[in-house]
């Protein structure tokens, strides 16, 4: 029984990591063609994903993680076809890092859920002052979530005054910014309109999927936990496997 018990916990490791293994390598390779080839990556996904690529790289980001889903998903299969106490011992600390990262990362998210703000701003400022109206994705971007949620810029309608666009537009603002919703909307009637900017109504929406990200995460602590002892299981019983 004890012998069937292990031969069935092998193969299940085998067939996780074999999982794992496939999964980095199909990231590995979307991050090099986005790197290699961004601008059909970009048609495919969309418009909007141009914008996020500013921000993040994409190609980069999906070589790391993919690389490190390879490295794991090598060691536990190897680690258990081979039954090999160094290779499950090396996949058991790689599982065990970034699961404390995970758990670091999440404690400092609801430490400092103050700095979303923060964060938020640093983006949505300097697209609203340089990139609104030059810039298709930006303005289009802008445009459907001040006329959704009903607001005028991230603050609130300052965040428009010495822009580029009120510069090229006279004086003007955009016209969501005014009650009338009608061009021209200038300062002054923007200040007596006082339409509420968009941060709170934009946080708001990401804390409602902040559950979503939540039960995810949960999830992957989950398997991340299940793959450690069954990892450590195999490294115990080795000894008395070969015995």
């Amino acid at each position: 029984i004890k012998m069937g018990c292990f031969t069935f916990v092998k193969l299940m490791m085998v067939v996780f990591n074999l999982l794992i293994f496939l999964g980095g390598l199909t990231l590995l390779a979307m991050g090099i063609w986005v790197s290699v080839d961004g601008g059909s990556f970009l048609r495919i996904l969309g418009p909007f994903s141009q914008q996020g690529m500013q921000f993040v790289n994409v190609g980069f980001f999906c070589i790391a993680i993919g690389a490190v889903l390879v490295l794991m998903g090598l060691l536990g299969c190897c680690g258990a076809h081979k039954e090999s106490k160094c290779l499950l011992l090396m996949f058991f600390s790689i599982v065990l890092i970034i699961f404390i990262a995970e758990v670091a990362a999440g404690v400092v998210a609801l430490a400092y859920s103050s700095f979303a703000e923060g964060i938020l701003r640093a983006w949505a400022t300097p697209a609203l002052q340089k990139d609104y109206g030059s810039d298709p994705v930006v303005t289009k971007i802008w445009n459907t979530t001040m006329t959704e949620l009903k607001c005028c810029g991230f603050t609130n309608y300052t965040d428009f005054v010495g822009s580029k666009f009120e510069k090229e537009n006279g004086g003007s603002l955009p016209p969501i910014c005014c009650w009338t919703n009608s061009t021209p909307c200038s300062p002054k009637e923007a200040e007596r309109s006082a339409v509420k900017g968009c941060f709170k109504d934009i946080l708001q929406t990401l804390t409602e999927h902040a559950n979503i990200v939540g039960g995810i995460a949960a999830g992957i602590g989950v398997l991340e936990i299940a793959a450690m002892i069954v990892a450590m299981y195999l490294f115990c019983h080795l000894d008395n496997r070969i015995s």
